[in-house]
């Protein structure tokens, strides 16, 4: 029987991004944005659970529904609008910060 080598996790995130991204910028460009609505997302939730509130109660004190509150912190979400998320920072002492960081091609993304 032949011995099987073990791959680490990042040479397989290397491969199934070779495999699936590497040349089509239109997948990539997706893969960001998907991965920026998911740093939203887990922000959000986190900052909501670290002060100690239930969606509910976070939606009273920003003068919005729970169930907008949970679309929210949903990773697949993609309609933030800065003016909520300032509404959700001040409500929770916070501020947002916006930072423009490149990319690895060179292009421009920004980042929340």
């Amino acid at each position: 029987m032949a011995k099987r080598t073990q791959v680490s996790t990042s040479e397989a995130v290397r491969i199934l991004y070779r495999r699936y991204y590497e040349g089509r910028p239109e997948r990539v460009r997706g893969l960001e944005e998907a991965r920026a609505n998911d740093s939203v997302a887990r922000k959000l939730t986190a900052l909501r659970l670290q002060a100690g509130l239930t969606q509910r109660q976070l939606a009273k004190l920003v003068g919005t529904t729970a169930s907008a509150i949970c679309r929210l912190e949903d990773a697949e979400y993609e309609g933030h609008s800065l003016a909520m998320l300032r509404r959700i920072a001040a409500a929770l002492k916070q501020r947002v910060e916006i930072h423009f960081v490149s990319d690895r091609q060179g292009k421009r993304l920004n980042t929340v």
